[in-house]
C-alpha cells in the first residue's frame, strides 16, 4: 500500500497544544503510535518521533517493536529519533520492584525513566511540546502516564507535557484498524522481562501456550 494524503483527508482534526504545532512523540511501538501519527499529521502538526525504550525484553522483541515503527514513520515520512536501549539503567531504576504488579509503581518508574530522557531531548533540541502514544492503549492507566508526562515536563521551562486523550472520538479502535491495514507486528505482552514472566505465568495456568516472539501480526483480512 502507497501511503497517500487521501489516507488522511476524511479525519477529524485535533487541536493543535497550546505551545505550537511542533510535537516531540515518544513512542513504544507501531500498534500504539499508528493513530497518534496519523492524527497529528492529518492535522497539521509538525511532529518528530523519539524512540526510547530500554524496558522492552528481549532484544529481538526490541528491534522487531523497532523496526515496525520505522517502516510506518518513513511510509508516513516522519522524523525518528533512535535513542539508547540502556537496559543497564532501566534495571537498576526498578530494582526491588521485580514482583510489583502491572500499573504499579513499577510501571510508574518505568514511564519516568522514559519521559525524563523524552523532555530532556525536547529541552535540547527546542520541541516545546512533548507527547506519548502510551496512554491509547485499554490496558494502561491514563492518569499514571499524565503524572509521569507532566513530572518530567516540569524539570524544564520551556518544555510542556500534552496530555491529550488519544483513546477519545474512536481512536482506540483506530489504532487497530491502522494495526490491520498496516500488518503491524503484534506484540502480546507490555514489554519488559516482569510482563513477559507474568502473562506466560498466566498463559500456563490458564492451559495456553507462552508467547512466541516475533511470530505474530495483524492481518489485513479482516478490513478488507
Amino acid at each position: 500500500m502507497t501511503y497517500t494524503s487521501n489516507t488522511l483527508e476524511s479525519r477529524v482534526h485535533i487541536p493543535v497544544p497550546e505551545n505550537g504545532a511542533r510535537v516531540l512523540l515518544h513512542s513504544c511501538c507501531a500498534p500504539c503510535s499508528g493513530e497518534v501519527m496519523e492524527a497529528m499529521v492529518a492535522s497539521g502538526l509538525d511532529l518528530t518521533i523519539y524512540f526510547y525504550n530500554p524496558n522492552i525484553h528481549p532484544k529481538k522483541e526490541y528491534e522487531i517493536r523497532k523496526e515496525e515503527n520505522i517502516r510506518f514513520a518513513e511510509k508516513m515520512g516522519i522524523p525518528f529519533i533512535d535513542a539508547d536501549y540502556d537496559t543497564t539503567n532501566w534495571f537498576a531504576r526498578v530494582k526491588g520492584m521485580e514482583s510489583e504488579p502491572e500499573r504499579g509503581i513499577r510501571c510508574t518508574t518505568c514511564f519516568d525513566m522514559r519521559f525524563e530522557r523524552t523532555a530532556l531531548y525536547a529541552h535540547e533540541n527546542g520541541f516545546p511540546t512533548f507527547t506519548s502514544c502510551l496512554g491509547i492503549s485499554r490496558w494502561k492507566n491514563m492518569e499514571q502516564i499524565n503524572g509521569c508526562g507532566h513530572r518530567a515536563a516540569a524539570r524544564y521551562p520551556d518544555v510542556a507535557y500534552w496530555d491529550y486523550n488519544w483513546r477519545k472520538a474512536g481512536g482506540g479502535a483506530r489504532m487497530i484498524e491502522i494495526s490491520k491495514r498496516e500488518e503491524f507486528y503484534q506484540q502480546e505482552y507490555c514489554g519488559c522481562i516482569y510482563s513477559l514472566r507474568d502473562t506466560n505465568n498466566w498463559r500456563v495456568q490458564n492451559g495456553r501456550e507462552k508467547i512466541q516472539i516475533g511470530v505474530k501480526y495483524y492481518s489485513r483480512e479482516s478490513v478488507e
